[in-house]
C-alpha cells in the first residue's frame, strides 16, 4: 500500500475542469463539446415552480438555461434567463396576475423556438436523439466560443450566429 502524505493548499488556486484536459478545434467532432446527458445529469425545473424562484436559482448555479420537465419528469420545454426577463413578468402582471403566482411554466420557451438555430440568436441547441427520440445532451454557444477561444463581445451572452460569424471573419 502506498504512504498518503498531506499537504498544505495555502498556494494552490487552480480548481482542474473537464475543459482544461479538452482543447478544441474548427476541426473536432461536435460531440466532443456537448454536455451529453448520458454522462451528466441534465439541469432541469419543473414547470409548476414559481418563476421567481428560478429567476433567483438560476444566477446562484451559474447556468442561463434549465430544461423545464412535468410532473412524470419528462421534458416540455426551456427556461432561459431572457424568458425571466422584467419584461416578461411586466406583460404577466399587466394581465392579472400576482408576482409570486407566475409559474416556470408561464413563461417558458415555446417548444417550436427550440428546434432551430435562429438568426435573433439562440444560446442553447438541444441534442437530440433522433433513433430513441430522447433529449440527449445541449450545447452552449458560451462554452463553443469559450473552448475554441473565439473573441465575441461580453455585453451580451453569445449566440451560435455571433460563433459562425467569428469563424467565417478573414483575418488580418
Amino acid at each position: 500500500m502506498r504512504e498518503i502524505r498531506f499537504f498544505a493548499v495555502d498556494k494552490v488556486a487552480h480548481l482542474v475542469q473537464p475543459d482544461d484536459f479538452n482543447e478544441l478545434t474548427l476541426l473536432s467532432p461536435a460531440l466532443s463539446i456537448f454536455t451529453d446527458f448520458k454522462s451528466h445529469r441534465p439541469l432541469t425545473i419543473e414547470g409548476s415552480t414559481p418563476a421567481i424562484e428560478v429567476e433567483a436559482l438560476m444566477p446562484k448555479a451559474h447556468v442561463k438555461m434549465k430544461l423545464v420537465v412535468d410532473a412524470d419528469n419528462e421534458f416540455i420545454r426551456t427556461i432561459s434567463l431572457d424568458d425571466l426577463d422584467e419584461q416578461n413578468f411586466m406583460t404577466k402582471i399587466a394581465n392579472g396576475s400576482e408576482r409570486s403566482e407566475i409559474l416556470t411554466s408561464d413563461l417558458m420557451c415555446p417548444k417550436q423556438q427550440i428546434m432551430a438555430l435562429r438568426e435573433s440568436g439562440q444560446q442553447h441547441c438541444l441534442v437530440v436523439d433522433r433513433s430513441g427520440q430522447q433529449i440527449r445532451g445541449l450545447i452552449s454557444a458560451s462554452d463553443v466560443a469559450r473552448r475554441l477561444h473565439i473573441p465575441i463581445r461580453i455585453e451580451r451572452i453569445p449566440t451560435f450566429v455571433d460563433i459562425f460569424a467569428s469563424v467565417r471573419r478573414p483575418a488580418l
